[in-house]
């Protein structure tokens, strides 16, 4: 009976123990949930609509062209002696470029100038003759027969003397074309040709200069966008009559705007058929020589006049299936979608024709952790910063 009492005994403690763990476990559980703090709102950067007077434009890609490009070519056969430029500098018309061989033109043209003095004495001597022939006719001590055979002969003396002065020019041109001048101001490129190399009219160009400043850009415009650049541009920017009205800038590779803008000078008067598109073609300053021929570039054509429009971050504007919409923060801090209708880019914000309002906050960070209705904390960027 002792050792019954002592099991029951033993028994009755471990149980009791078990109950106090068990109740001191819960009782701890339960201080900790109350001790849980609440789940913090979700954070997003926001910023305000902004409303600013713009001016409405349309981008086009366009290619710079040089005004003028000559390619040198040698207009006789002859070896190279000198070459009198450095390629890639800059040249004014009438500077000396190539200088070829003279020796046979300069005998050739001595050989012709022999020619045309001995015809000329030739024909003197002719002209004498016939004076004599005429004056002894008129006295009746010379046939006539005499003086008709002077005559023919002073006609085919003439007719050789022209012949010689022809080929005598020719001479002077062929020895001319060995001194190589730039016909127009611009930048010369690489040379083809050595010294020593043997050229001539059927070889290769020599090099090529390419006129510098001003330089053109020209684009072609579709008929879609001639429409919408009458309508975003509005009268001034009209293709045709009003082009002048229209300030046209260049953005090159590196996404930079050219300093100085262009003016549109020249509308092509047919459509191509082949890309039912209008050639256009804008004149720019080139002075510093950043616009290079052959160059792709970006154009941006603005009309003259300025209109109010809203501009939103392009971060802010996010796209579905229906279509581009924004979120926006309400005065309750709750997210709202709204659907916009998108304008032209203004470098990194986007106009917004419709669907925004000035002032409203939209979220142009945090977007992927949120959603319609949810109750977010924002934190304010003011726009440009």
């Amino acid at each position: 009976m002792v050792g019954g009492s002592t099991k029951e005994s033993c028994f009755g403690l471990v149980v009791a123990a078990v109950f106090i763990v068990t109740v001191t476990t819960s009782f701890g559980a339960a201080g900790q949930e109350k001790e849980t703090p609440a789940k913090p709102l979700p954070t997003v950067t926001v910023m305000p609509v902004v409303s600013k007077d713009i001016q409405p434009s349309i981008s086009f890609t366009g290619r710079v062209e040089a005004i003028d490009k000559v390619t040198l070519r040698a207009r006789v056969d002859g070896f190279l002696e000198q070459r009198r430029f450095s390629e890639g500098q800059d040249v004014k018309a009438g500077d000396l470029l190539y200088v070829m061989e003279k020796g046979q033109y300069e005998a050739a043209l001595a050989q012709a100038q022999g020619a045309v003095e001995s015809e000329q004495a030739a024909l003197e001597l002719a002209n004498i003759e016939v004076g004599r022939l005429n004056t002894l006719i008129a006295k009746n001590a010379a046939p006539k027969a005499q003086l008709d055979v002077a005559t023919a002969k002073q006609k085919e003396s003439k007719a050789r003397l022209s012949q010689l002065l022809a080929a005598l020019d020719k001479a002077k041109l062929d020895l001319g074309y060995t001194d190589i001048r730039a016909p127009i101001a611009g930048r010369i490129g690489r040379s083809q040709y050595s010294i020593g190399n043997f050229v001539g009219p059927s070889s290769d160009a020599l090099a090529t200069i390419v006129s510098q400043d001003p330089i053109y850009v020209t684009f072609s415009v579709s008929q879609r966008e001639i429409l919408a650049v009458r309508e975003k541009l509005g009268s001034a920017g009209k293709l045709g009559d009003n082009v002048n009205a229209a300030i046209v800038l260049v953005q090159l590779a590196d996404g930079k705007q050219y300093p100085e803008p262009g003016k549109v000078n020249f509308v092509d008067v047919t459509v191509d058929q082949g890309t039912d598109t209008v050639p256009v073609r804008a004149t720019f300053p080139n002075s510093d020589r950043i616009l290079i021929d052959g160059q792709l570039v970006n154009v941006i054509v603005e009309s003259g006049t300025t209109k109010t429009m809203l501009l939103v971050p392009q971060s802010a504007i996010q796209m579905d299936q229906a279509g581009p919409y924004a979120l926006v923060v309400d005065k309750s801090n709750k997210i709202e979608v709204r659907r916009i209708e998108p304008g032209q880019v203004q470098g990194a914000d986007l106009a917004v024709t419709k669907g925004l309002a000035a002032g409203e906050m939209v979220v142009t960070e945090g977007v992927q952790k949120v959603r319609p209705g949810q109750v977010v904390e924002p934190v304010v960027v003011k726009s440009g910063s």
